[in-house]
């Protein structure tokens, strides 16, 4: 090869420097993209993203079988994400029934269940097993739980304040429901 092939096949120094910085460029874009990626999107202390609950038949709010988080604004809300294959989640559910008889009538703190990736049938068995009255929906492909599951597993509870910033995150299951009431008081 001689010397002035060689030149005419080289790539000028200042496109070499273009072509490096734009591919650190993407780079860091995928860097900062993952790193987002392995953050929940709900974080205490801000607003939760809104989601959209289609629940159960006979486990609606009030008779609405559709609605988003955010219509549950002036409200302090608590999302508990279990699942029929869950044990830790049968240890907790008696509580969380019982917090829900305790709150239902004033209207001012909503408990909802959001079922994990679980079939319809496992959901139907464990909420008659247990007695649950108050709203459930299903996430079946997990978009609620993506929201506000910070991947450790379930159960997890999430308390909302009135304006729908997240207040605090439960990870497992409550040991009684003084420890539900404890947690709504203090974001009362």
């Amino acid at each position: 090869m001689t010397e002035e092939t060689k030149k005419k096949r080289s790539v000028p120094l200042w496109a070499q420097i273009v072509i490096w910085a734009i591919l650190a460029g993407l780079l860091v874009l995928v860097g900062f993209g993952l790193k987002r990626a392995q953050n929940p999107m709900a974080e205490i202390g801000k607003p939760v993203p809104d989601f959209e609950l289609e629940f159960y038949p006979g486990y609606e709010y009030n008779g609405v079988e559709k609605m988003k988080l955010s219509d549950l604004r002036g409200k302090i809300v608590v999302v508990n994400i279990w699942a029929s294959w869950c044990k830790p989640c049968e240890q907790e559910a008696p509580d969380l029934e019982e917090a829900w008889q305790f709150y239902k009538d004033g209207g001012d703190v909503v408990l909802i269940g959001v079922d994990y990736v679980d079939t319809p049938a496992g959901a139907e068995g464990y909420l008659t097993k247990f007695n649950i009255t108050f709203p459930n929906a299903p996430d079946l492909r997990s978009n609620i739980s993506s929201i506000l599951n910070r991947q450790m597993g379930v159960p997890e509870t999430y308390f909302i304040d009135r304006e729908g910033v997240l207040r605090h995150v439960k990870v497992g299951p409550f040991m009684s429901v003084g420890e539900i009431k404890s947690v709504v008081e203090s974001i009362d």
